[in-house]
């Protein structure tokens, strides 16, 4: 199509500067979160019913960990969003996917902890 005739407008001109955005070191996060994970939760059991709040303390306190330690790698430029869950393993099967329009500097850490009793997925975003 002619870009003379109005209705278009040229492409504009990519640079080949590389970006000035920060960098975030997502396989650092990703090794830091599969440790707290295991070391959180090992010896762990899913609560009866009148200690389900424990299960709320866990999921707290993985996300605040997880949340300080990516303020440790990249304290600047990024906004953090951490997800935790914990769910009974009852030996159903499950399924995760995680789609999204991603900047060039955003990154996404993703790790799952599980032992007989008790499913953890922890989902990092850094969005730049």
């Amino acid at each position: 199509m002619s870009y003379a005739s109005g209705l278009r407008s040229p492409p504009p001109p990519r640079s080949s500067a590389s970006s000035p955005r920060p960098k975030f070191d997502s396989d650092l996060l990703r090794a830091y979160m599969k440790k707290l994970l295991s070391s959180t939760l090992q010896t762990s059991a899913w609560p009866d019913a009148k200690e389900r709040d424990r299960v709320k303390g866990w999921m707290k306190e993985i996300g605040e960990r997880v949340k300080e330690r990516m303020l440790e790698i990249q304290p600047r430029g990024f906004k953090y969003v951490v997800l935790t869950q914990i769910s009974e393993n009852r030996g159903q099967g499950g399924r995760a996917d995680i789609v999204c329009h991603w900047e060039d500097g955003d990154v996404v850490a993703q790790e799952m902890y599980y032992n007989d009793s008790l499913i953890c997925v922890c989902i990092a975003l850094a969005i730049a």
